[in-house]
């Protein structure tokens, strides 16, 4: 099979359900961007895999992660169809949710309390958690701009507005872990 079709050179792609649209249409970015998290989130979970020295601590944040990529394929796929082909489609349901704010709720009792903003760095683990976070985020703004026109389930704008919260309290956790020292927003005097 080759990878190119030549169908999108005049500015069009298909849907699963075959249906042509152009390659700006809302339900494109929204995807797309859930796309561009998941390759994000792949990155994040390979080097998270290079940390041997944290290997006991990290290998069940790889697998987390490794069930949101799917999760986030599902949510990609059920954006890019319509409704007749949705339904034979595998779904997001409530647990899908429930699992990332139970992984959250691990993770935070495990955290110092913050009454502040933290600055998404200290290591190259928290500045690519938030890298993910804000990505997340522009995924979600993107996904209720098309819901605007298009129907999106409702279990999908739960899970990526639960996944935006995950990431931020993975990137407190990993700088917890390895040792990195969390840095607070002190807002200064311009120069």
């Amino acid at each position: 099979m080759k990878v190119y079709t030549r169908t999108g050179d005049q500015g069009n792609t298909s849907l699963i359900s075959g249906e042509r649209v152009p390659k700006y249409d809302e339900r494109i970015e929204a995807y797309g961007t859930l796309d561009e998290l998941s390759a994000f989130i792949a990155c994040l979970h390979d080097r998270i895999g290079e940390r041997k020295e944290h290997e006991t601590t990290l290998s069940g944040i790889q697998q987390e992660l490794r069930a949101v990529l799917d999760r986030l394929m599902v949510a990609q796929a059920l954006l890019a169809s319509t409704d007749t082909v949705r339904k034979k489609l595998p779904q997001l349901v409530s647990e899908d949710t429930k699992q990332l704010e139970e992984a959250i709720d691990r993770m935070t009792e495990q955290l110092p309390v913050v009454n502040r903003f933290t600055l998404p760095c200290g290591d190259s683990l928290v500045s690519l958690s938030h890298v993910c976070r804000t990505i997340c985020r522009r995924a979600e703004r993107k996904i209720l701009f098309s819901s605007q026109k298009n129907f999106v389930p409702e279990e999908v704008v739960h899970y990526v507005n639960r996944l935006s919260d995950y990431l931020y309290v993975l990137g407190r956790f990993v700088g917890q872990v390895v040792g990195a020292k969390e840095i607070y927003w002190e807002p200064t005097q311009r120069i």
